[in-house]
């Protein structure tokens, strides 16, 4: 049974010319849609991709409008952008066109290829979103002078996150397992139901470092902030404890909307491969495929919409005006971080790092960023009416 299934599966892997058109009309009259379904998968995939495509042009867009958004940690939001609106240019045409007629139309060169640049590019987001989270991380509780203008380290975590889904999705190109069909046949993707040691090897890789060790990552990198902003409140709660919520609430909306993009489509290919033939139907496979095409949606609207300085831009862009100047929108191009340490009653050791500087959080502008003078210290005098002070962050992480 398992070999005859193989065999049904990866048919179109080795084979091709003219008995490829037969392996797609048997894989799609097995596992079809009804029309008003594929009819509902194509609005779907219409509304994705339209709303996909608007949302990262515009983030493109006010990139390049805005010389103020141009700052390190903006190049890794602007890498997502750039494959969420790859995907929306290269992917989705062809598969809500194969929804609109049922059936796969462009053959199995257009399968192998979608699936390839669907998987690759969808890794590419997944691992961007890692090295965001560890960036933010590094940036928050480093306790060296961090450069604004110091593109070099952003610039080897983009290239870090394309080489490396390049080099998770390659491999099925060349016989690590294979794209095809995949749910109803209006979608290509890795081959999730061979059962060869061959197949099962690549999933279970892909699982793991592109799916389960991104989250990881993000969990990590994010609880540690939340841990350092927690101990920071409890020295200046009545500053510290809005921005402590912002900040809970940015971060739980991150983790809940990764997990919702690309869990169940996650563990619906662990269904196909592990499961027993036939457990994954083609309705239950097409939910998580489309959960994960949105992905391209919801990551404009959570790490730039949802940035202060982002919305600026936005409002000016719309109303054709000067973006409003605020503490983010200073010109600085250093951020100076001085480590004190303070004994506690308890006798443990806390460790603070005191920043100075002009540019926006790594939450984005004006996401509770404070301004305080230390302790014992007089605030200099103002050298004329209108003159802003530095703004300073106040991040605490202990020693044990």
């Amino acid at each position: 049974m398992i070999e005859s299934n193989v065999s049904l599966s990866c048919a179109w892997c080795a084979g091709g010319g003219d008995g490829t058109r037969a392996h797609l009309d048997e894989n799609h009259s097995e596992h079809s849609l009804s029309p008003s379904g594929h009819l509902v998968v194509a609005v779907c995939l219409g509304f994705i991709g339209t709303f996909g495509f608007l949302n990262n042009t515009l983030v493109l867009i006010l990139f390049c409008r805005y010389k103020v958004l141009r700052s390190p940690m903006n190049c890794l939001l602007v890498s997502i952008s750039v494959s969420d609106l790859l995907v929306c240019v290269l992917g989705t045409p062809f598969s809500f066109a194969a929804s609109t007629q049922g059936r796969w139309l462009i053959g199995r060169a257009g399968c192998v290829w979608y699936g390839f640049i669907n998987t690759f590019l969808g890794v590419v987001s997944l691992i961007s979103l890692a090295v965001l989270s560890y960036e933010r991380y590094c940036t928050m509780m480093g306790a060296t002078q961090a450069d604004s203008t110091n593109y070099r380290k952003v610039a080897i975590g983009i290239a870090f996150s394309w080489i490396y889904s390049m080099v998770w999705t390659v491999p099925p190109l060349f016989g690590w397992s294979c794209y095809g069909p995949e749910g109803p046949g209006t979608t290509c993707s890795v081959n999730w139901a061979a059962r060869t040691a061959n197949n099962v090897s690549y999933i279970i890789c892909l699982f793991i470092f592109c799916l389960i060790l991104p989250f990881v990552v993000i969990v990590y990198s994010y609880g540690r902030l939340l841990q350092a902003i927690t101990q920071m409140s409890r020295i200046n709660t009545a500053v510290s404890r809005k921005r402590e919520q912002r900040v809970l609430f940015m971060v739980v909306t991150m983790v809940v909307c990764y997990l919702l993009c690309w869990l169940p489509y996650g563990v619906m290919a662990l269904l196909a491969t592990f499961g027993r033939p036939g457990l994954v139907t083609a309705a239950a496979s097409i939910v998580p495929s489309l959960l994960a095409k949105s992905s391209t949606v919801i990551n404009p609207i959570i790490y730039i919409f949802m940035n202060k300085q982002f919305c600026r831009c936005f409002h000016a862009l719309i109303l054709c005006t000067t973006p409003e100047r605020g503490s983010s929108f200073k010109n600085s191009s250093k951020v100076t971080k001085t480590l004190r340490t303070v004994r506690r009653a308890n006798g443990q050791n806390v460790t603070f790092a005191v920043a100075s500087a002009g540019h926006p959080n790594i939450f984005g502008p004006n996401s509770g960023g404070q301004k305080t003078s230390s302790e014992g210290e007089k605030p200099s005098p103002a050298v004329g009416q209108g003159t802003n002070r530095p703004v300073v962050s106040l991040v605490a992480y202990y020693n044990g």
